[in-house]
């Protein structure tokens, strides 16, 4: 058998393994050990399980990842998300299915500090779904708004999964979370407006409350002047030049954690949660990304990159064709997988190619359009059916609503989400408008 031929064999391998619910780090540190063997023998790997570890995990790079895992734990437990709903609650409730509206605000905010796709979805779904259903809101537009609003984790920076990807591509992390910017705006703003034509067509699903008054809002921002701080002091200093990604996911964590033991219901318990939490976090993160260490090693020897760009290059692909069909295989992807697990098995496949075709665009502009891209359509994955990952964790917490109600809920923002793709993949430039202002 050729390497080719072993590395696409490889896929449906992996995926079979997955199938039987092995862990996804574990099952890529098989197969591509397994594949190494096959091809170069016994010493290669041996030196690699050697040196692979220490130098994967000596990259500075990397810390950041528990530091700002570390910020979202400790803005969940200080009660933030809650003072977000609150705050945009009373801005947008009295609006036809201003409620809603504001769960997805409060989600873009939250995702802001937070940087997780699923823990936004569970904190928000704590908070929000109780108020929505007191208030008669739907079980499917309840549901489905924050089934859909926790996906705006992966765009607002810092998101771990932006972080991940510029490592696994070698590009810099600030300049992906400048690029992030308007995609995740216009994600927030298309959920509303999704939102807004919902409740418009279906009656009686999104009703309003009381107006709330200046004043009480006014009481209720007094209570995220400190999130907005340190959101601003983190992006801004990053930005400024004052500080590198991993010093501001320090400062951010740091000015978090101080939030949250100042609040008077935070307990001695709720730290030791809250650390646990981070370090469970992190090394299941860690244990994938070297799982994918030796699964990309052995890719990489199967030239398996290298020969699709060959293929791509002598049938003359048009570059556009090719990052639309590898959008398509993403949301089929998204019904079956995780959204780190797409990024680490397929970028190391995809990325390469990408590169090798002419876009009219610099590398470096190349290779963030690509990400943001992929990243949105990853993060679709986590609403569509058959296995959504937010989806199933709201509709758990909702209890009383079917998980067909919810799949309905999901439906006008799956709608939002691909008319963006749409627009951010036909115009590069609004991707990339504010790398090239600042």
């Amino acid at each position: 058998m050729d390497k080719f031929t072993l590395g696409i064999i490889a896929f449906p391998i992996l995926f079979s393994m997955l199938a039987l619910r092995m862990p996804i780090g574990l099952a890529m540190l098989i197969v591509g050990c397994s594949g190494t063997i096959i091809i170069a023998g016994w010493l290669p790997i041996l030196s690699q399980v050697k040196t692979s570890a220490w130098h994967l995990f000596s990259n500075y790079s990397l810390s950041v990842i528990p530091l700002f895992l570390l910020m979202g734990n400790f803005a969940g437990k200080a009660g933030m998300s809650e003072a977000l709903f609150k705050f945009t609650g009373a801005c947008l409730g009295h609006r036809k299915g201003g409620v809603a509206m504001a769960a997805i605000g409060a989600c873009a905010g939250f995702g802001a500090i937070c940087g997780s796709s699923l823990a936004t979805a569970a904190t928000m779904g704590k908070v929000a779904l109780p108020e929505l259903r007191r208030l008669g809101y739907s079980g499917a537009l309840s549901t489905g708004t924050l089934a859909a609003g926790g996906t705006l984790g992966i765009l607002i920076p810092p998101s771990v999964i932006l972080i991940i990807y510029s490592i696994l591509t070698e590009q810099n992390i600030a300049k992906m979370f400048l690029a992030a910017f308007i995609p995740g705006i216009l994600a927030a703003l298309g959920y509303i407006l999704a939102i807004a034509l919902y409740v418009r067509f279906v009656k009686d699903s999104g009703p309003t409350k009381d107006r709330v008054g200046w004043k009480e809002r006014l009481s209720l921002f007094k209570h995220i002047w400190q999130i907005i701080l340190i959101f601003l002091v983190m992006i801004g200093g990053i930005y400024l030049g004052w500080f590198t990604p991993t010093e501001g996911g320090a400062i951010g964590a740091g000015g978090a954690g101080l939030i949250a033991i100042s609040n008077k219901n935070f307990k001695f318990k709720d730290l030791v949660e809250v650390i646990e939490s981070t370090a469970i976090t992190s090394a299941m993160i860690f244990l994938v990304l070297l799982g994918a260490e030796f699964f990309n090693s052995f890719i990489a020897l199967t030239q398996l990159p290298n020969k699709l760009g060959e293929i791509a290059l002598e049938k003359n692909f048009s570059p556009y064709l090719i990052v639309a069909c590898i959008l398509v295989l993403y949301l089929f992807l998204g019904c079956l997988m995780d959204s780190l697990a797409m990024i680490l098995l397929t970028i190391p496949v995809f990325f390469p190619l990408i590169m090798t075709l002419d876009f009219g665009m610099s590398a470096e502009e190349t290779a963030i359009w690509f990400g943001i891209l992929t990243l949105i359509v990853v993060e679709v994955g986590l609403i569509t059916p058959p296995v959504g990952l937010n989806v199933f964790i709201i509709n758990k917490m909702a209890g009383d609503v079917s998980i067909a109600d919810t799949f309905k809920g999901v439906l006008p923002f799956l709608f939002s989400d691909i008319l963006r793709v749409i627009l951010l993949f036909s115009f590069p430039g609004i991707t990339l408008f504010l790398l090239k202002v600042f």
